[in-house]
């Protein structure tokens, strides 16, 4: 019975994900490019997330993106989905799947760290995913690389470099964004 539980679970939770793309997702400052899946999410957010007062880029309008850290990200046109107010964190970790650890991975937010509070976390505190933007990611123990107060954006897009489109994308910061 337990184990028809944990399956029956299980297949709840892939079938929920709305998996869907695959994409090379880049790592790192030198960007070597690492296999991962890549997923639209359901565009669920996490507990104590505040939306932004007064966001550079407004839900519903369009912005080009500058970000690369998933292929075919850099210059495509996103459509912006949803806009926060609150700290992005750069973070280094080992997949709690197992797997080649994950560096500088770009962005974890404070309403997904566990237990982070209300202030900013400073570089190289370890701390709890609870993100799971990323296979492995949820329950990963992860160190912080960097620390930006800023809006995040949650997009959908379609990759530059072809494939199909990308929902609830989640997270590009306010300086990844261009309105050209």
């Amino acid at each position: 019975m337990k184990r028809q539980l944990m399956f029956l679970g299980a297949a709840a939770v892939i079938a929920l994900s709305g998996c869907g793309n695959e994409a090379t997702h880049k790592m790192g400052s030198d960007h070597q490019s690492m296999d991962h899946s890549m997923h639209s999410s359901s565009g669920e957010l996490p507990k104590g997330l505040k939306e932004a007062e007064n966001p550079t880029f407004k839900v519903g309008s369009e912005a080009i993106m500058k970000a690369d850290h998933m292929e075919g990200m850099k210059g495509a046109k996103a459509t912006i989905a949803g806009a926060y107010s609150t700290t992005a964190y750069a973070v280094t970790y080992t997949p709690a799947t197992g797997g080649e650890k994950v560096t500088n991975h770009k962005w974890v937010i404070q309403e997904e760290i566990k237990d982070a509070g209300d202030q900013p976390l400073k570089p190289g505190a370890e701390v709890m995913l609870e993100a799971d933007h990323m296979k492995g990611m949820k329950g990963a123990t992860a160190k912080i690389d960097s620390a930006e107060k800023t809006t995040v954006y949650m997009v959908d897009y379609t990759p530059s470099e072809g494939g199909g489109k990308v929902k609830n994308h989640k997270w590009v910061t306010e300086s990844e964004l261009s309105k050209e």
